[in-house]
């Protein structure tokens, strides 16, 4: 399971209420997008939760891919989002926290350990398989990524 699965709306009954209709509380649901991003929906949203969801659209969102927001791209930019917020030198407590503070989202911080334990992983396999093939460069760009996560 992607660690987009994972992340949630922090406010999920409020933003429901408000709304006036049922909504998964997975910040990355399909049905979540198509309701919280159109304009009539954000509208009806108080003036706290506009703002972050308009701060999420426009960090994650902004895509001129014709299926967007389901093109996957939200899902890339966000897993960078908590790449570099890692690489900045915050745990997952600190990462969850901020996570809250920018777009009024949450994850449960063993979710986001799991996460970054996983990319350091792959980061681990990556330098491994590019050293065997002789590709240096790529060696050298994954262990220099995986001390930054570390």
């Amino acid at each position: 399971m992607a660690i987009t699965d994972k992340i949630y709306l922090k406010n999920h009954r409020q933003i429901s209420s408000q709304l006036e209709t049922s909504i998964p509380k997975s910040a990355f649901s399909g049905a979540t997008m198509d309701l919280l991003f159109q304009g009539e929906n954000l509208a009806t949203l108080d003036e706290a939760t506009q703002d972050r969801v308009l701060d999420f659209a426009t960090d994650f969102l902004d895509c001129d891919c014709q299926s967007n927001p389901h093109c996957g791209h939200p899902e890339q930019k966000f897993v960078r989002y908590l790449l570099e917020l890692r690489e900045q030198g915050l745990g997952p407590d600190a990462i969850v926290d901020v996570m809250g503070d920018d777009y009024m989202l949450y994850a449960y911080p063993g979710d986001v350990l799991s996460f970054l334990d996983d990319a350091v992983r792959s980061l681990e396999a990556i330098e491994e398989l590019a050293d065997v093939d002789g590709h240096d460069d790529a060696a050298t760009e994954a262990r220099e990524r995986k001390q930054r996560l570390s």
